[in-house]
C-alpha cells in the first residue's frame, strides 16, 4: 500500500551514504515512493571518491569485511555481488609491521594457524579454539541481534535470546577473552587491532566483537576493483532500479512537523519538501541538536558530552611517482607501543607521540587507481575525537610517518610525493557534521551496545535514524544493516499511521 503525500513522496531519506542507500532501496522495494537528499555533489557519504592528478582516492572506508552482509543485500534485490562488482580476496589479508620487521597475515585459518604456531608454540590450536568461539558470536550476533531495532531491553528478553546472549560474552572484555588464549605480545596486537580501530580500548570492548576477527580470518578481506566507491555505485544502481529518486546539493536545514509527526524538511535554500515520514542517516547528534525542534530532542547536550566516541582520524591521500613493492594492500604499523597511543585516544584526549598508523596501498592490487609506475597511498592515524589543531600537526605527523616508512623500507619516499591532501577533525565536521569530528560514530563499549545506543525511533513520530551512531554500530556492513532495519521500522509506521495530506511543495 502506497502512502503518497501530495508532494509525491512517502519518505525522504537524508544522506546518501551506505545507511541512506540501503534505507531508500528497501523502502522503495516495499512499494513506497522515496527521495534521497544529499548535501554533496555526489553520492556515497564518507565513501565518496575524488580524482586528482591521475589518481583516484577513496575518501573513507578501505576494508571490505563481512562479505555475507553485501551478498545478502544484493540478493534481496535480485542481484549478486559478482554481477555488481569485481571482488577479489586479498592474500595476504594485510601485513603488520613490528619493530623487528613485517609479518604477513595470510588469508584463511589454516595458514594463519601456522604463523601463530611459529610465534608461540601451542598458539595454533588456541587460535582455532578462539575462532570457533568467535564464529558462534558471529552467527548469533548476525542472525539474531543485529537486525533488531533495539528499542528496549524486552526485544532481547526471550529465553533463547538470553541463552544466546551469555554465549556472546557481553560481560567479558575483549582483552580478557584474547588473553585467555594468547600471551605473546605480537599475537595479542594482531587480535586486538580490529577493535582498536572501531572505537574503544580492548579492555572496554565486549568480547562479542571477536566476531570481527572471525570475519577477518575466516570470511576474508576483500577489495572491489576500482575502489570502495564501487560498492556505492552498485548500491545506487540497485536503488535506481527500485525507483528511488536522488537529489544532490540539497542540504537540509530543518526537519518539519505538524505538531504530531514529521512531515518533511526545509532545505538550506528555503524550499520545503513534504512526505509522510523521514529517515535521517547523517550524524545523529547533528540531526537531533540542529535540525529538530527542541521539544522533539530525546538527548540533551550532557548526554552527548558523556558518550564515548570512537576515534577521529588524521588521513592523508598521497600520490607517489614510484612503486613501493615492499607494501601490501593493507599495512598496519605497530612498531611503537600500543598502550600510550590508545591512552591519548580514550583517556587523556591528546595528540599522540609515536602513534600507530595504517597505510593502504590499493594500487598494489588495482592499477586503475594510479597512473602507470605510480602508487596510491592512504595514511590513517587514529586520534581522540574533539582535538583542536594548533597548526603544524599535519606536517609534523606526515613527516613522522615518512621517517618511519624510510626506516622500514630502507628508502626515502618524500622525494617521490607528487600529490598530498590531508583530512581530519575539521573536515569531518565540515563535510559530515560529525560530532567532535568522529570518524566511526560511537565506541563499541558495553554501555553503548544494543539498546544502550541512541534510539532508532525519534521522539518525533515518523522520524527514524540510521547510520553509525545508532543500532547496530560503526563500520560499513553495520551501517548497511542499520538502513535495512530503519526501512522496516518506517514501513511499520506508515502502515499504522498512513499518509499525511500536505499542501503542495513550495519555495519560500
Amino acid at each position: 500500500m502506497n502512502h503518497h503525500s501530495s508532494s509525491g513522496h512517502d519518505v525522504l531519506v537524508l544522506g546518501a551514504g551506505f545507511a541512506g542507500l540501503a534505507t531508500a532501496s528497501y523502502l522503495s522495494k516495499a512499494g513506497h515512493k522515496v527521495k534521497v537528499l544529499e548535501r554533496h555533489d555526489r553520492l556515497g557519504g564518507r565513501a565518496r571518491k575524488f580524482e586528482a592528478d591521475g589518481f583516484t582516492f577513496d575518501m573513507g572506508p578501505s576494508w571490505y569485511w563481512m562479505p555475507d552482509v553485501f551478498e545478502r543485500y544484493f540478493a534481496d534485490f535480485g542481484s549478486e555481488v559478482n554481477k555488481e562488482m569485481n571482488l577479489v580476496r586479498l592474500d595476504p589479508s594485510y601485513t603488520v609491521w613490528f619493530e623487528d620487521g613485517p609479518l604477513e597475515i595470510p588469508a584463511g585459518l589454516d595458514p594463519l594457524t601456522e604463523v601463530f604456531e611459529s610465534i608461540e608454540p601451542g598458539a595454533g590450536d588456541k587460535l582455532r579454539a578462539f575462532m570457533a568461539e568467535a564464529e558462534v558470536k558471529y552467527d548469533i550476533g548476525m542472525n539474531k541481534f543485529v537486525n533488531r531495532p533495539a528499542h528496549n531491553a524486552l526485544e532481547f528478553a526471550e529465553w533463547q535470546t538470553l541463552v544466546d546472549a551469555t554465549r556472546l560474552s557481553l560481560f567479558t572484555s575483549f582483552s580478557a577473552f584474547a588473553r585467555k588464549h594468547f600471551t605473546h605480545p605480537k599475537l595479542l596486537q594482531i587480535m586486538e587491532f580490529p577493535v582498536l580501530f572501531l572505537g574503544a580500548k580492548p579492555e572496554d570492548t565486549p568480547a562479542l566483537y571477536s566476531l570481527m576477527n572471525y570475519a577477518d580470518t575466516c570470511l576474508g578481506t576483500w577489495y572491489p576493483m576500482g575502489g570502495m566507491n564501487e560498492i556505492v555505485q552498485a548500491m545506487v544502481r540497485v536503488a535506481e532500479r527500485m525507483g528511488v529518486e536522488f537529489q544532490c546539493n540539497s542540504e537540509v536545514a530543518a526537519i518539519l512537523d505538524d505538531g504530531r509527526r514529521a512531515n518533511g524538511v526545509r532545505l538550506a535554500d528555503g524550499s520545503e519538501l513534504h512526505a509522510s515520514a523521514v529517515v535521517a542517516t547523517g550524524d545523529y547528534h547533528h540531526v537531533e541538536q540542529t535540525l529538530l525542534a527542541p521539544k522533539w530532542r530525546r538527548y540533551d547536550k550532557a548526554y552527548w558530552e558523556n558518550r564515548t566516541m570512537s576515534p577521529s582520524s588524521l588521513l592523508y591521500y598521497v600520490g607517489l611517482d614510484t612503486r613501493v613493492p615492499e607494501l601490501q594492500h593493507h599495512n598496519l604499523f605497530f612498531d611503537t607501543p600500543f598502550g600510550p597511543h590508545a591512552q591519548t585516544i580514550y583517556d587523556s584526549t591528546s595528540w599522540p607521540d609515536d602513534p600507530l598508523f595504517y597505510v593502504s596501498a590499493p594500487s598494489r592490487t588495482d592499477e586503475s587507481v594510479a597512473p602507470e609506475g605510480c602508487e596510491n597511498l592512504f595514511f590513517l592515524i587514529p586520534l581522540a575525537p574533539g582535538l583542536d589543531e594548533q597548526g603544524g600537526e599535519r606536517d609534523r605527523y606526515f613527516e613522522e610517518i615518512m621517517v618511519r616508512l624510510e626506516r622500514h623500507l630502507g628508502r626515502d619516499l618524500r622525494p617521490h610525493v607528487v600529490y598530498t591532501r590531508s583530512f581530519a577533525h575539521k573536515e569531518f565536521e565540515q563535510e559530515y557534521s560529525s560530532f567532535k569530528g568522529n570518524a566511526y560514530g560511537l565506541a563499541n563499549t558495553l554501555r553503548q551496545t544494543a539498546f544502550w545506543k541512541p534510539k532508532m525511533r525519534s521522539k518525533l513520530p515518523g522520524l527514524h535514524f540510521a547510520g553509525q551512531l545508532t543500532t547496530p554500530g560503526p563500520g560499513v556492513p553495520p551501517s548497511l544493516i542499520s538502513g535495512e532495519v530503519a526501512a522496516e521500522e518506517t514501513g511499520k509506521f506508515l502502515k499504522r499511521h498512513g499518509a499525511v495530506e500536505h499542501a503542495t511543495t513550495q519555495a519560500g
